[in-house]
């Protein structure tokens, strides 16, 4: 059972799109907007994303902390935006600022993820 659950997860932070798919196949089947079918499908990938992302800079740039390199990106940006939510409205909505910085996550990460994977797929093509 262990193995099975585990498999389904490596795959799933493997091919991060399948979830995406999935979730958003999911919602629309359930008559949901399509926007809000978007939201949660992105709000789900998010993290199969940033363990994606992560071990795709470990094998383009040959080293071990890409996991850390992606979580310093995300918190620097979790800095902007509430230093900006604070600017414009005089207080931090915690709600929304994770919400914005989830959101943004998966629109910084998804492409990186295709470029990370195309840069990794010819790295392989030439070590071969």
């Amino acid at each position: 059972m262990f193995q099975t659950v585990s498999g389904v997860l490596i795959t799933l932070c493997v091919l991060p799109f399948v979830p995406f798919i999935l979730v958003y196949a999911i919602s629309a089947l359930r008559k949901e907007p399509k926007e809000q079918s978007f939201q949660r499908a992105m709000d789900f990938t998010t993290p199969f994303l940033i363990f994606a992302v992560s071990a795709l800079y470990n094998y383009v740039f040959d080293s071990s902390i890409g996991f850390y390199v992606v979580l310093l990106i995300l918190l620097i940006i979790l800095g902007l935006l509430g230093s900006a939510q604070n600017r414009k409205r005089g207080r931090i909505e915690p709600g929304r600022l994770a919400k914005g910085f989830w959101r943004l996550g998966f629109l910084l990460l998804a492409p990186c993820y295709m470029l990370l994977g195309i840069f990794g797929f010819i790295m392989h093509i030439l070590k071969s």
